[in-house]
């Protein structure tokens, strides 16, 4: 089946708008995450984490690319000061210290809440860590779920692709989020697509310490705006490769590249987000189904009804011989498959 543009612009928008909440964490679950942060870097840039190229970077995003293109940056060049680390995968609690989060019976109420839903279970819970930098302007949607196709098993910009396509809506995890932010300093607010890339975005507004959202970010644009004053937002030498620290007793945090210092923040600089994910189930049936793998995506079928549905478009491409890591082929879908949401609003809203 082909499925036009418009129809995937409107599905993508969440089951419900974003329900703001505020003290999302006691006081004492906050510093037990920073202290976890504190003590076991270095941690990656973001993209470090998900990507090996350009062109896996640009299909998460929303940045048009006209078909043909070349694409001349390499990761190095786009490279932005945002740092990642996980607490958990697969339903699995790295760190006993907070079990009592990643299991978070609030949470779950939350999610079943905002679904309508019968059941849920936390599947991961990762922070995003910065200080001042010019992140992107570009919104993204998060990593998709499919059955058979999950984050475990595929690249992100594999289910991001199929998101966007709308090929596979039948095949979607229904899964939301609880979002949360610490920060007090300049900027580094929240934009987001709640009525679809064709709507208007909302900004979550300062301030933001230990206030968050409950969500669906893999069918709902949104980006982080850019964090700090703009004079303070540059980092030479920053890299794809370069990685975030605390040190003691300083009490500070370092970027490094190759093992060398190329900017320094004080705690009060830096902007923390928590990120939990949930899995949700309207009822049982729909619980088995998903524990049964009876009804699971391969990306055999996957790269077909891609394919086929590119070719119906009249996309003139070739056979992959090995499409997840085919850059030309990744491009074309990018091309194909490229959904942005129509807004004049093209900066950060506070510069």
């Amino acid at each position: 089946m082909t499925v036009t543009d418009d129809v995937i612009a409107n599905a993508l928008r969440p089951v419900a708008p974003p329900k703001v909440i505020e003290d999302v964490y006691s006081e004492d679950q906050y510093e037990r995450i920073l202290d976890l942060v504190k003590s076991n870097g270095p941690w990656p840039t973001i993209t470090a984490h998900h990507f090996d190229t350009v062109e896996e970077l640009i299909a998460t995003s929303s940045g048009p690319m006209p078909e043909g293109q070349k694409i001349d940056l390499t990761l190095d060049d786009i490279a932005t000061g945002h740092f990642r680390g996980y607490f958990g995968k697969g339903s699995t609690c790295y760190y006993p210290e907070i079990e009592d989060c990643f299991y978070n019976e609030k949470f779950l109420d939350l999610v079943r809440d905002y679904w309508g839903a019968a059941c849920a279970k936390p599947t991961h819970m990762l922070f995003n860590f910065c200080g001042a930098h010019h992140s992107g302007l570009n919104a993204h949607l998060d990593a998709v779920q499919f059955r058979g196709i999950r984050i475990e098993n595929s690249p992100v910009w594999l289910a991001n692709i199929m998101g966007k396509s709308g090929l596979f809506t039948e095949y979607m995890v229904k899964m939301a989020q609880v979002i949360a932010w610490w920060y007090r300093g300049d900027n580094g607010t929240f934009t987001y697509w709640p009525d679809g890339p064709h709507g208007q975005p909302q900004v979550l507004q300062h301030p933001l310490w230990d206030k968050g959202v409950v969500v669906q970010n893999e069918v709902m644009f949104h980006r982080g705006d850019p964090v700090g004053r703009p004079e303070d937002r540059d980092i030479p030498g920053l890299k794809h490769r370069s990685l975030l620290e605390y040190r003691n007793p300083s009490d500070d945090w370092a970027i490094t590249t190759d093992g060398e210092v190329i900017r320094t923040y004080k705690p009060e600089e830096m902007r923390l987000l928590v990120h939990w994910s949930a899995e949700v189930f309207s009822d049982r049936e729909e619980l088995e189904k998903s524990l049964d793998n009876s009804d699971d995506l391969t990306t055999d079928v996957v790269f077909d009804r891609l394919l086929a549905d590119m070719r119906a478009r009249g996309v003139s491409v070739a056979e992959p011989s090995d499409p997840l890591h085919d850059s030309e082929f990744i491009r074309s879908l990018i091309a194909t498959y490229t959904v942005a949401p129509t807004t004049d609003w093209l900066t950060s809203p506070m510069g």
